[in-house]
């Protein structure tokens, strides 16, 4: 059976490093190289948010652009662009989520699903890319 979705894609500036803190600096900087180092590095990211739902046959929409721009600007934007996400966001403080790309994909399907849970769109799929060459896919279970 078909599948049709949206995709927006947004962007957003931010720091972060990778440390577990039960972890020596020497185990950080052997398993997260220069991501481990203190005083934390930030990318420009591109976030591509898929979205999937039936066809409303009145507009012609899988999902309302608006309802899922304003999604994404709340939870997505606002809450990223310029954080530092270790300090700024709550799942990714200090010997919780390493906020890496493909745990900020998952974080952002979390945070979209939601924000849409009255509408019958659903995230489908989230590419996190932190330079040109370097990406994360977060995908929902066929399931």
């Amino acid at each position: 059976m078909a599948r049709l979705s949206l995709t927006r894609r947004v962007h957003f500036s931010a720091a972060h490093r990778y440390r577990r803190p039960e972890w020596d600096d020497a185990r950080n900087l052997a398993t997260f190289g220069k991501c481990a180092r203190p005083n934390y590095h930030g990318h420009t990211y591109i976030c591509d948010v898929t979205v999937s739902g039936p066809l409303d046959e009145t507009t012609g929409f899988v999902a309302d652009l608006g309802v899922l721009d304003l999604v994404l600007h709340e939870q997505v934007v606002e809450r990223l662009d310029h954080a530092n996400l270790n300090l700024d966001i709550a799942e990714f403080a200090e010997g919780l989520r390493i906020p890496s790309s493909e745990e900020i994909a998952r974080w952002i399907a979390e945070r979209v699903n939601a924000g849409l849970a009255h509408t019958t769109a659903r995230v489908r799929r989230v590419r996190v890319a932190e330079e040109p060459n370097l990406w994360a896919i977060w995908e929902e279970d066929d399931a």
